[in-house]
């Protein structure tokens, strides 16, 4: 029987583990620094709006690319260490053109390195235990989202307002996975195609050559894309509800790790019972969640929500990889994941522009409401339109 997580898997894990405590170490206090040197709340959104841009269409791009060349591991070392090294940038950068390039080489890392490590996972593993490995893989990786948080409250306890040096802090995993990265080899190389004229947008035409299948998944996930915004709006809304700082970051950190602790048996229970059952039944959590939102401002209820918006994270978001990466040529996973990735990082940019609109002009009972009604539509689409999926001959 095939050994289902491997050794590259394993190693894989291990450094989205590192990269997550030392991204996550600075999620909070990013914002915080930022205004300390001069930066306005608009240029704040306006750095990430671009930022994360750039993340989401080189997704697409180094995705297809990794395809062409037939090769993942070049791609997703250089994405690491390029992230890595934009550490410490941050924390000697005073001016508003070097914060934006080193938090721009931050996210374009990401963006390097995320199609190809997706790809790499899925040539891992087969059609009956894809879900479980992004699942064991997204667990790793919010384990590091839980740990790096700690950290940062712990710090800037004893050390308040000292943002520059927890920007070197956060160097140090970033380095250790930096090394661990240089430890993955790749079993074959794909064979490269021939070199055709290629701009950065065309690997979006993938979508026009892509399965039937493959399309219909895509349609009803960017659906929902479009109306699940940044997770920064439910954090807003426990805040707003009248809770502490301190409080308002534990109740990220406790959804963080229910999201980790839930993500691997999720993943197994995907692969058992079929990944597109578990996704609907995420989809009906988020739902309830959003509605739950909608209607609530005491404490208890706020834990008893983040716990099934943890459960319902484990039960989507590696599962959406894992079904996409089997319903697309194995030469293509590179593309077809990177697709959908750069769209989605638009889609959600659009979407919290939206519900910040809605948030702004009308309350915040709104917005969740209607996030809430759409994502009864994708799951009434997903039932209705979407055939569970046939396991390959070859798996």
């Amino acid at each position: 029987m095939r050994k289902i997580i491997t050794r590259n898997i394993w190693i894989l894990s291990i450094v989205s583990l590192f990269t997550d405590i030392s991204t996550e170490m600075l999620y909070p206090i990013l914002p915080l620094y930022l205004k300390s040197i001069g930066y306005t709340v608009v240029m704040i959104g306006i750095l990430e709006g671009i930022a994360e841009a750039i993340s989401g269409l080189s997704k697409g791009y180094f995705g297809a690319l990794s395809d062409r060349k037939g090769v993942r591991v070049p791609f997703i070392k250089s994405g690491y260490w390029l992230s890595a090294i934009s550490r410490p940038l941050m924390a000697f950068s005073a001016f508003p053109l070097l914060i934006f390039l080193s938090r721009s080489m931050d996210l374009l890392g990401k963006g390097i390195r995320t199609s190809a490590r997706d790809a790499l996972l899925s040539d891992e593993s087969t059609t009956k235990t894809k879900a479980t490995v992004f699942g064991f893989h997204r667990m790793m990786d919010t384990t590091g989202a839980v740990i790096g948080p700690v950290i940062a409250l712990i710090y800037l306890y004893y050390y308040p307002n000292s943002y520059k040096t927890m920007f070197l802090i956060a160097f140090i995993p970033a380095i250790i996975s930096g090394f661990t990265i240089l430890l993955v080899k790749e079993k074959k190389k794909t064979i490269a195609r021939k070199s055709v004229k290629w701009s950065f947008l065309s690997s979006f035409g993938y979508i026009k050559t892509a399965p039937p299948e493959y399309k219909k998944l895509l349609i009803g996930l960017l659906l929902f894309t479009l109306f699940n915004s940044t997770n920064a709006f439910l954090i807003l809304k426990v805040k707003e509800s009248g809770q502490s700082d301190t409080m308002t970051i534990a109740i990220y950190i406790y959804y963080n790790f229910i999201y980790a602790l839930f993500s691997y048996p999720m993943g197994k229970l995907a692969d058992k019972i079929g990944v597109k059952t578990t996704m609907v039944s995420g989809l009906f959590i988020f739902t309830i969640v959003y509605i739950g939102m909608r209607l609530n401002t005491n404490l208890i209820w706020f834990f008893i929500l983040f716990f099934l918006y943890g459960i319902y994270m484990a039960s989507t978001e590696g599962i959406s990889r894992a079904w996409l990466s089997n319903l697309c040529d194995k030469k293509d996973t590179g593309k077809a994941l990177g697709v959908y990735a750069g769209l989605s990082s638009v889609l959600t940019l659009l979407a919290s522009s939206v519900a910040g609109f809605i948030w702004y002009k009308y309350n915040a009972q709104t917005t969740f409401f209607l996030t809430a009604f759409v994502t009864l539509l994708v799951c009434f689409y997903f039932l209705v339109v979407i055939k569970n999926p046939t396991l390959k001959k070859n798996d």
